[in-house]
């Protein structure tokens, strides 16, 4: 009895400071949203699809069934053929593929460049600041959809320039919300005081800044890379994308729409995944909004 005493007793403090810590309180907010936890298990499996999707795909991307052109739905095919025989199917766990790694990548682009420049005008201030938000302010006048349009025209058709034409663009939220989060926690006594000792710009936005500020960004990212996924399929839509063959939503639901009265399912098996997946990360940005800023409760 007296080692279970000695065993149990160090436990319990852990345990009530890990039932305190920040982020398992988040988790406890987050997990009674069921359409945030509902979006977040379809984030998981198509982020697992985009893993493993070429190995599990029946047919080759490249591969045309001319045999089965314009097939509807069956077990050979099971979401059906299009106009040139590829396999509906196959195409879309492939489109996930790329879909992924040009939304996450375009999502790091703007991110990283939106950090850096909010936290260098939020504590330099001065003229920096002026600058950084008057090219802010020209971003957001731009519409960043027509910019990518330029910068595809600029650097060519393939992954790497719609990662450069989606991302570069959409630095400008990142920088405005880092900014304002940075002016917040400025003149904090944390700060004030660190700054007083002598640390250095770089250790109090590594220190104090940043890990405070780590919540609204993760929001933000969220947010974000549905967005990219959107603006990705626009690009692919109006002929700026990836080159056929290779497969990706815009392209999918490019030629669905000349071919919608005869062959629905060219429109409703991609335009339905598409549709749920913008749908399922919403839903987890707004459950992480709801988590990290609570306006109540928990």
């Amino acid at each position: 009895m007296i080692v279970a005493i000695a065993v149990t007793q160090p436990q319990a403090p852990a345990r009530q400071a890990r039932r305190n810590s920040p982020m398992y309180r988040a988790w406890q907010r987050y997990r009674k949203n069921w359409f945030a936890v509902a979006g977040l298990i379809w984030v998981v499996i198509f982020f697992i699809i985009g893993i493993i999707g070429p190995w599990i795909a029946p047919y080759s991307y490249t591969y045309a069934d001319f045999l089965h052109m314009h097939s509807g739905p069956s077990w050979q095919h099971w979401f059906g053929t299009d106009t040139v025989g590829y396999d509906v199917f196959s195409q879309i766990l492939y489109s996930i593929r790329y879909a992924l790694e040009i939304a996450l990548g375009a999502t790091c682009v703007s991110f990283l460049i939106g950090v850096i420049l909010g936290l260098w005008a939020g504590l330099a201030g001065g003229i920096i600041d002026v600058i950084v938000m008057r090219a802010v302010d020209f971003m957001f006048a731009l519409p960043s959809f027509f910019f990518a349009l330029i910068l595809m025209v600029l650097l060519g058709k393939g992954i790497f320039p719609m990662i450069l034409a989606i991302g570069v663009p959409g630095w400008a939220g990142y920088a405005r919300l880092i900014r304002s989060l940075v002016l917040a926690m400025r003149n904090g006594e944390m700060v004030e005081a660190a700054r007083a000792l002598g640390a250095s710009q770089w250790h109090i936005a590594r220190r104090y800044m940043f890990p405070n500020v780590v919540g609204s960004m993760v929001v933000s990212l969220a947010f974000g890379i549905p967005y990219d996924l959107t603006a990705q399929a626009g690009l692919s839509i109006v002929g700026m994308g990836l080159n056929p063959p290779m497969p990706s939503f815009g392209n999918m639901l490019a030629q669905a729409g000349a071919n919608i009265l005869g062959f629905p399912w060219l429109l409703y098996f991609p335009a339905g995944v598409f549709a749920i997946t913008l749908l399922s990360f919403l839903f987890v940005a707004d459950g992480l909004q709801e988590a990290f800023n609570p306006k109540g409760g928990v």
